[in-house]
């Protein structure tokens, strides 16, 4: 068993329509749930009048639209694979895969074609109600496809697994042991790599059930991990995520919009290796997060500890107008004549302009996985870095924190993977195919 720990456009969920209007004397359960979780996705109250409304008769009327937030849909097919640069999901399942010990690279490429046709269907027909899109399992039956994301990387073992060592991206050598590191083997690594992520949990349960039932006997699960993140329409406007430390997290993620966006997070056209243009790198690391000490912790402490402000993620260089957007002012100091962001605070640490200006796109989900033995929540983010080259990405940010981040004493990073996700598939083609029939 593992171990738990429209049209489109390939870079987010595509525009919803408005729900249609029906004159059907009755609300269908499917016009109720619509109605309901609209009204969530618009920052509307629904109150004490939720509860009889659940109870409300059915009827036979014909369905209305879905919800904005089932009718979201994101490209399969495109330069880049989905799910890098397409807006957070509110669920994800992070799922690695090691092939059969009688696999190559004939049965990886089967298994990447079959995984690849699946999760185009998928992600484009979820909403339909029927089982054709795999196993008949019903618990995706009347959702939208709810912006699911299917991408696919693949670990350094897989290119020793398929004869492929000499087309293995220097990219991928081994990450470096870090002095923090706690990693648990079984939870690392992998030959395969999957991230689903969608706005409906029963939505990525669905899509896993029909990748883990088309790996047949090519591929056994490694690990898996769930994850969340805030639902859409949780809040009055969209926001940048908090992570379970109660701390606005992404505030400085390099953005679409910026000049060297592409150069930071994709593997150029040209670049080495030829199969890998358009794609990046993932690194995956579970960091637990010891929650009973930092809510023991003070306010300013903690605050003090990230260089932001808790109620609204501005810098403490900045001021009491500040706001989240206000640019960090490593030079400022307080009134006391000391530098208003600490030494070792988490923001002045990771920040581009003191590793040399290493950056990565970081797209995490949180998790929570009950209580440990000693009763202390197993609880934290699953991290999910993504770069044109984690040796110029991650590795640099990563080995400052590790010496001199305040906020590491209350971290505990349990599991890493690194894995190459390459470019997104043109018509006709699969997941990988140019590496593995290249």
């Amino acid at each position: 068993m593992p171990k738990k720990a429209q049209p489109s456009v390939p870079s987010g969920p595509a525009s919803a329509p408005a729900p249609a209007t029906s004159t059907a004397p009755a609300l269908s359960r499917r016009r109720l749930l619509g109605a309901a979780s609209a009204a969530g996705a618009t920052g509307l109250a629904l109150g004490g009048t939720t509860g009889a409304l659940a109870h409300a008769a059915t009827s036979d009327a014909p369905p209305t639209a879905l919800s904005s937030v089932g009718t979201g849909r994101v490209a399969f097919r495109g330069t880049h694979q989905c799910g890098i640069t397409t807006p957070l999901q509110a669920h994800g399942r992070l799922v690695a895969f090691d092939l059969a010990p009688t696999a190559g690279r004939a049965e990886a490429a089967a298994l990447l074609r079959r995984w690849s046709d699946a999760a185009e269907r998928l992600m484009d027909a979820v909403g339909t109600d029927s089982p054709a899109d795999g196993p008949a399992s019903g618990i995706a039956l009347d959702a939208g496809p709810c912006s699911l994301t299917v991408t696919f990387g693949f670990g350094r073992s897989l290119f020793a697994r398929t004869g492929l060592t000499d087309r293995m991206p220097d990219a991928l050598r081994p990450l470096p042991r870090f002095t923090a590191d706690a990693l648990d083997p079984d939870r690392s690594d992998g030959d395969l790599w999957v991230q689903i992520g969608a706005d409906d949990p029963l939505v990525t349960l669905h899509a896993l059930r029909v990748l883990r039932a088309e790996a047949g006997e090519a591929a056994r699960p490694r690990w898996e991990m769930a994850g969340f993140n805030r639902t859409p329409g949780a809040t009055a406007r969209p926001m940048t995520p908090r992570n379970l430390m109660g701390q606005v997290d992404g505030t400085n993620n390099p953005r679409p919009a910026d000049d060297d966006f592409a150069d930071r997070i994709f593997v150029p056209r040209g670049g080495e290796p030829d199969w890998m243009a358009g794609g990046s790198y993932a690194v995956v690391r579970r960091i637990r997060m010891l929650l009973d000490d930092w809510d023991g912790t003070p306010l300013q402490e903690q605050e003090q500890v990230i260089g932001r402000r808790k109620s609204d993620g501005a810098p403490l260089s900045g001021g009491p107008d500040a706001s989240e957007d206000t640019a960090v002012d490593l030079e400022a100091r307080d009134s006391s004549g000391r530098p208003a962001i600490a030494a070792d605070a988490h923001v002045r640490v990771a920040a581009p302009e003191t590793n040399g200006g290493a950056a990565m796109l970081r797209r995490p989900f949180s998790y929570h996985d009950g209580l440990r033995e000693d009763g202390a929540p197993d609880a934290g983010l699953l991290f999910v870095a993504w770069q044109a080259d984690p040796l110029t990405g991650f590795v640099p940010v990563q080995r400052k924190l590790d010496s001199g981040d305040a906020l590491s004493r209350f971290l505990r990073h349990e599991a890493s993977g690194l894995f190459a996700v390459p470019g997104g598939p043109a018509t006709g083609e699969y997941v990988g195919q140019r590496l593995l029939e290249g």
